[in-house]
């Protein structure tokens, strides 16, 4: 479930159509409580909230209302990793699985990339208290997470050092209470101004950080292949702006 609107402005974003435009539809906490609901009854596994940071209170309170009608399914926060610990904090018993992003160690590629020289000191508070609350991961007997944090590094070309330096800081952290998520998906948009983002990253540069990951004992991982990078990671969504609230 996608939100609207984004705490970051990243340059190479790829939910950008509605992080930026911000299109969709507006909900009330019973209208989003009951879309919990309807998810559960066609199956799925999980409610996988994207991007809802700047909705928390919002978000919150339809989850809590849709567990009290039924809801079962754990609870996945899905987000930029740029948020105050203190929003976190009120999530506890609301949230199952936290999953951010860990984007930069470097403040000055997060300045740069992001507008944001700040990240690193405000993802890494963040995701200290994810892990308070979630603990080491547990699963189901499908394989599937119950509860836990999944860590996502997104590998940028020409820029493995910084995410080498993000898996070495969460490793000596955190050890195996995380799950890391080693991402080569990048895709360059359209009129990216900075050179060496115009091109995907290659075999060589993926493999680079994989390995290092490896060599510092990280087992808990998630791995991808290469060839997963394309316009597929980069949602069609089909919403014009909406103007009218909804009740």
């Amino acid at each position: 479930m996608f939100f609207g609107g984004c705490g970051l402005r990243c340059m190479f974003c790829q939910n950008r159509v509605i992080t930026g435009d911000k299109i969709g539809d507006y909900y009330s906490t019973s209208r989003l409580a009951g879309l919990f609901l309807s998810l559960q009854e066609q199956g799925a596994d999980n409610i996988n909230l994207v991007t809802p940071t700047h909705y928390a209170p919002q978000v919150a309170a339809a989850v809590s209302e849709a567990r009290s009608l039924g809801l079962r399914l754990p609870v996945v926060w899905n987000s930029s990793g740029y948020e105050k610990a203190e929003i976190i904090s009120g999530l506890r018993g609301i949230v199952d699985v936290y999953m951010p992003d860990f984007k930069y160690f470097s403040p000055g590629l997060a300045r740069k990339f992001s507008s944001a020289p700040d990240y690193f000191e405000h993802a890494s508070s963040a995701i200290g208290e994810m892990v308070r609350q979630t603990g080491t991961p547990v699963f189901d007997g499908r394989g599937m997470l119950l509860r836990g944090t999944i860590i996502r590094i997104l590998v940028l070309p020409g820029h493995t050092l910084d995410a080498m330096k993000v898996i070495h800081y969460l490793y000596r952290t955190y050890g195996d209470d995380v799950i890391l998520s080693i991402m080569g998906q990048y895709t360059p948009p359209a009129g990216m101004p900075y050179p060496e983002l115009r091109r995907r990253l290659t075999q060589s540069e993926y493999d680079e950080v994989v390995e290092f990951a490896a060599d510092i004992g990280v087992t808990r991982a998630y791995i991808q292949e290469l060839g997963s990078a394309s316009e597929s990671f980069i949602p069609k969504f089909g919403f014009k702006p909406n103007t009218e609230q909804k009740d």
